[in-house]
């Protein structure tokens, strides 16, 4: 049966929605992030781009580039709002559906085209999007993930493209190597170094030399080049959640110990959230008394992979939590309503250092052991011991 997997993208989503709310933005060049030259850029506008600003750039240089634009500190709980109500309408009308990120969604719609028409089916549900929501939305169509997303790219702004099965890599040929979602700025230094600029030149080579030079990313990217993705779309509910839980050895009360711990599941969790290129909607926080009695609290946030917020949100959550005084033997966070993107933590609530920080911590965590960096709160202090 031949496959129907559709990608939808919300357009400058950050943008879009800042638009909605002030009608004074719309044409102008926008940038979503921090006023301070130390911030970086979360989202912008294609009015911005044509300047050369871009995602995660610092602010002080998109400024730069683009004097007239027009900063917006940006809302991250109004984008999470706007992104459940999208993913609401489509899993309203979608068997089956994969929130890929905050402006993301896969479609399968195998087996849907003899009742409906998938192409048809698809356009229809785009212009409802549009209508509830006046999102500008691009989708793409065709028989895998990779086509479709590559598609989507190539449809915006605000449009639609179908790939018929057999053409992908006639599609595929004249394009740029970065549009293959897999190549990074390294990899594609790796690729132009070898003289590759177009996706018909990885077309034309034998995915073996690809391994030799790249190792199993190569063959990934070989696979994609080619118009070849079987990965399958999967559904949203089916995402797992990641938890971590501590019992203590003494039932406490001792805060300092208790908010490190917090701290350092906090810690744990969001470096395993972006190892899986994943985000959180919702954290939850339990406690367990001495008398084993056993609560929780939950909390709908913004989707995030940042430590600093979701520690913020963590504490908050305790501090509501923790109403009985008792002694607490086990204490518990848990990480759910997870989907999967790229680098897009609310970077208007951050710096440029914070990133490059947590990047380079991440990185030095991942070569010598997820143990081999902390940060000093983490750390047990010998005053700790002569607390009651």
């Amino acid at each position: 049966m031949e496959r129907h997997i559709v990608h939808c993208d919300l357009d400058t989503f950050f943008v879009s929605v800042e638009r909605l709310l002030n009608k004074d933005l719309a044409g102008k060049p926008v940038l979503v992030g921090g006023f301070s030259d130390r911030a970086v850029v979360a989202s912008c506008s294609y009015e911005a781009r044509q300047f050369g600003v871009h995602s995660a750039m610092p602010m002080r240089l998109a400024r730069q580039l683009c004097p007239q634009a027009i900063v917006v500190r940006g809302d991250h709980d109004q984008y999470s709002k706007f992104s459940r109500m999208v993913t609401e309408i489509i899993e309203a009308y979608t068997p089956l559906v994969e929130k890929a990120s905050i402006d993301e969604h896969y479609l399968d719609l195998t087996g849907m085209d003899k009742y409906f028409g998938c192409w048809k089916w698809a356009q229809e549900l785009r212009q409802r999007i549009i209508k509830e929501t006046h999102l500008p939305i691009s989708f793409g169509l065709s028989v895998n993930k990779t086509v479709s997303k590559i598609a989507t790219g190539e449809a915006k702004p605000c449009n639609e493209r179908k790939i018929d099965q057999g053409t992908e890599k006639h599609f595929l040929g004249p394009l740029s190597i970065r549009k293959i979602p897999m190549v990074g700025d390294k990899t594609y230094m790796k690729l132009r170094n070898m003289g590759i600029s177009q996706i018909r030149t990885l077309q034309e080579m034998e995915a073996d030399t690809l391994h030799r030079v790249l190792g199993e990313n190569g063959v990934s990217i070989w696979r994609k080049a080619n118009g070849i993705d079987h990965a399958p779309v999967l559904p949203f509910h089916e995402q797992k959640s990641m938890s971590k839980e501590h019992t203590y050895e003494s039932d406490t009360i001792n805060m300092t110990d208790l908010n490190r711990t917090i701290a350092q599941m906090i810690d744990e969790l969001s470096f395993e959230l972006r190892q899986e290129r994943k985000l959180t909607g919702c954290i939850t926080l339990k406690i367990r008394y001495s008398n084993f009695e056993t609560v929780t609290r939950q909390q709908k946030i913004s989707f995030s992979c940042s430590e600093k917020v979701l520690l913020e949100q963590a504490k908050s959550l305790f501090t509501k939590l923790y109403s009985r005084r008792m002694l607490i033997r086990l204490i518990g966070v848990k990480f759910s309503e997870l989907v999967t993107g790229a680098y897009q933590v609310d970077l208007f609530n951050d710096v440029a250092e914070d990133l490059s920080l947590m990047q380079a911590m991440d990185h030095i965590r991942l070569r010598y052991g997820k143990d081999s960096i902390k940060k000093g709160i983490l750390l047990p202090h010998k005053e700790d011991d002569h607390v009651a």
